[in-house]
């Protein structure tokens, strides 16, 4: 299987697989920078002693955990160099599951759920996930006849039910090996909620009653961002998604709160590698 490493370079890129698997395993140290991606992630703990970080809260990890990551979630994960970091990492494609909303069964809740409720992570030990994942796994890296249909088949039995299990996983509360600070929690919603809005550091602080230096140490801290580098990745990141939709360039600027439209291009220039008429053309001719 590919490794995840050798293809981190289009972590900001688009998936056009219905979606993609993985299983790694690194016996030395790798630094991941925080990073995000245009479709949904996700990551199944198998080994080692990680700590990951999405949006704002790490998450000491355990065997068995499966965190879910939602496209355009800021993430990244810290590992010890002294043990194996083992896991799973499964790529997954909105429109494939899109294209399965069969009933108004949307296997996409969960991911929509996870970024809602600000939680990520899903600590069960289910055979029959286990064994769902393994099946899947198999599939996955089989030739044989239909093995295409049936990873397909595999795979949305898992969504069906990784989005049962954490639609019913009510004792998230109860963990204690999550860090998190309910202050910068209400910062980063705030900020997510008002990217087209006037969004200084010296209104921010005022609004919460805080400290600007305070402010930035302690977000920096928490997010591994500065405030000013984390505003400016979002908005992008908006951009990014309102000129998918159909905006024009000049719209997509306004609408995700860039006051100049000559900072916008070489804000996005220097994130995406290209201006973005020459992004989407690009992108145009890849579908």
């Amino acid at each position: 299987m590919k490794k995840e490493k050798n293809i981190i370079r289009n972590r900001k890129g688009y998936l056009n697989e219905d979606f993609l698997f993985f299983h790694l395993k690194d016996k030395k140290g790798i630094k991941f920078e925080f990073h995000y991606h245009d479709f949904n992630k996700i990551i199944i703990f198998l080994s080692g002693n990680v700590t990951y970080l999405i949006e704002g809260k790490a998450y000491k990890l355990k065997p068995r955990d499966i965190l879910l990551v939602s496209s355009n979630d800021i993430h990244k994960a810290i590992i010890d160099p002294n043990g194996t970091y083992e896991r799973i990492i499964i790529w997954v494609n909105s429109s494939f599951l899109q294209e399965n909303n069969i009933n108004q069964c949307n296997l996409l809740t969960c991911f929509k759920e996870a970024s809602k409720k600000k939680f990520n992570l899903l600590r069960l030990n289910s055979e029959i996930l286990n064994s769902v994942l393994h099946q899947l796994e198999e599939a996955y890296k089989s030739s044989e006849f239909g093995s295409y249909i049936l990873r397909n088949a595999l795979f949305l039995q898992f969504m069906v039910y990784i989005n049962r299990m954490f639609l019913g996983n009510e004792n998230h509360k109860e963990l204690s090996d999550i860090e998190y600070d309910k202050n910068i929690g209400r910062v980063l919603d705030y900020i997510n909620e008002n990217l087209n809005k006037e969004l200084s550091i010296d209104n921010i602080s005022s609004k919460f009653y805080m400290s600007k230096y305070y402010l930035m140490h302690k977000f920096k801290k928490q997010t591994g961002y500065t405030i000013h580098n984390y505003i400016q990745n979002k908005r992008l990141i908006m951009a990014n998604s309102l000129i998918k939709k159909g905006k024009s360039v000049t719209e997509a600027c306004v609408e995700c709160g860039f006051g100049d439209y000559s900072n916008f291009i070489r804000a996005f220039k220097k994130m995406f590698g290209l201006s973005p008429k020459k992004y989407y053309k690009r992108f145009d001719k890849l579908e």
